[in-house]
C-alpha cells in the first residue's frame, strides 16, 4: 500500500485522469441505474400499492387488465382479502391546464385496496365524480378542489385528495368509484370490473372465462416493461465491460512505463508479490477514490433533480453496482500482473 501511494502521489496527473474516467463511468452507470429503476416503479407503484398476491382477468385479455372485462358471475363472492378493480385509460381535460393521460381506476368503498390508499393531501372518495389523483396532477398546477373533464364525458370530476407514488405504465393514477369507471367504459349491462386482486397468495378463481395470475406475471406483461428494464441492463452491462477494458489498458500503459522502476526493485530483492500488491492496491485506490467522487455527483444530482423526472436512487442496488465496479476494476488490476511477475532486471536495466 506504501508503494502504491508513493507511485500515485508522484503520478498525480496520470492517477488523476484515471480517477477522472472513473468518475465519468462510475456517474454514468449510477445515473441509468437510478433512471431504470425510477422507470420501473413508475410502470408498478400502483400494483404494488395493492400489496396484492395474485390478480383474477378475463382469459382472453392477453393478461392486461385495460383489455379486460369480468362479469359478476366470474368475479364470484369476494372475501376481505379480494378487492375488484375497474380501470381505464382517460385525458384530463381543463380549461387552465395541459390535457394530461392518465388511468383512471375503480374501486368499492368497502374493499381492501380503497381502504388502504395512503393519502397525503385531502380524503378518499365518497361520492360519484370525485377523484383521489397521483400528485403528478399537483405538479401541473391542480389544487384539492380542482376539476376536469375525463375524455368525452360532460360530467366534471372533482380532486378530493392525493396520493404519492400512484402510477400505472408511467401514466399517473387517478381513483373513482366503480360506477364512473362504468361511465367512463359506456357500460349499462354485463362486465362489472376489470380484475380481481387479492391479498392471498393461495386464492384462485375457477370461473368459466377467468384466469388467476401472479402479481409478476401481470406486471411482466405490462406494455414495454420487460423490454425497457431489458434494455437498461444490456446498456449498464456494457457499460460495465467497457469500463474494465479502459481500466485494463491503462494500468497496463502505466504498469509497462514502470518496468524499469519494477527491475531495480527486483535487482535490489524486493519480492515480485510485494511489486503485485502494489499494482493492485494501487488500481483499487485508484477506482475507491473515483467512485467516492460518483458518488457525491449522484447525491448531488438526487437533490436537484426535478420530480418529475422518473429516477429513483436506490442505495442497496447503487451500492451493489458500486461494488460490480470495484470487481471489474480489479480484473483490470490483474491483467498487468505477468508482465510485473515476469520482469527480468537483466533485459530491462540492461536495455
Amino acid at each position: 500500500m506504501f508503494l502504491a501511494l508513493k507511485e500515485i502521489k508522484k503520478e498525480k496527473f496520470r492517477s488523476g485522469l484515471i480517477v477522472a474516467m472513473i468518475v465519468l463511468i462510475g456517474y454514468l452507470i449510477f445515473i441509468l441505474t437510478s433512471l431504470a429503476l425510477g422507470l420501473a416503479q413508475q410502470n408498478t407503484d400502483a400494483i404494488n400499492s395493492w400489496d396484492a398476491k395474485q390478480i383474477t382477468l378475463n382469459s382472453n385479455a392477453n393478461v392486461d387488465m385495460r383489455q379486460s372485462f369480468l362479469t359478476k358471475k366470474q368475479v364470484g363472492h369476494l372475501s376481505r382479502q379480494e378487492a375488484l378493480i375497474g380501470e381505464t385509460s382517460v385525458v384530463a381535460k381543463a380549461k387552465s391546464h395541459k390535457q394530461l393521460s392518465a388511468v383512471f381506476l375503480g374501486l368499492n368503498n368497502n374493499q381492501f385496496v380503497y381502504q388502504n390508499l395512503n393519502l397525503v393531501d385531502g380524503h378518499r372518495v365518497t361520492n360519484s365524480h370525485e377523484l383521489v389523483v397521483d400528485t403528478a396532477f399537483k405538479q401541473e398546477g391542480y389544487k384539492l378542489g380542482s376539476q376536469f373533464k375525463l375524455n368525452g364525458d360532460n360530467h366534471k370530476y372533482t380532486i378530493v385528495g392525493f396520493i404519492k407514488n400512484a402510477k400505472l405504465n408511467i401514466a399517473p393514477v387517478v381513483y373513482g368509484q366503480m360506477n364512473d369507471w362504468k361511465s367512463l367504459r359506456a357500460i349499462t349491462v354485463g362486465p362489472v370490473g376489470s380484475a380481481v386482486v387479492s391479498r392471498d397468495a393461495s386464492y384462485k378463481n375457477n370461473a368459466n372465462g377467468a384466469k388467476t395470475y401472479t402479481k409478476q406475471q401481470v406486471v411482466d406483461k405490462l406494455p414495454g416493461y420487460q423490454a425497457q428494464n431489458s434494455t437498461f441492463i444490456l446498456m449498464i452491462g456494457f457499460l460495465m465491460v467497457i469500463s474494465l477494458i479502459i481500466i485494463a489498458v491503462f494500468l497496463y500503459i502505466l504498469t509497462m512505463q514502470k518496468l524499469p522502476n519494477y527491475a531495480v526493485l527486483r535487482a535490489q530483492g524486493v519480492p515480485s508479490k510485494v511489486l503485485v500488491g502494489a499494482t493492485i492496491s494501487q488500481s483499487v485506490l485508484l477506482v475507491v477514490s473515483g467512485l467516492i467522487v460518483a458518488t457525491l455527483f449522484t447525491v448531488i444530482t438526487a437533490w436537484i433533480i426535478p420530480a418529475n423526472v422518473p429516477m429513483a436512487f436506490d442505495i442497496p442496488v447503487l451500492g451493489g453496482v458500486g461494488v460490480g465496479l470495484l470487481v471489474m476494476a480489479m480484473i483490470g488490476g490483474l491483467i498487468p500482473i505477468k508482465s510485473v511477475v515476469s520482469v527480468d532486471p537483466v533485459s530491462v536495466i540492461g536495455g
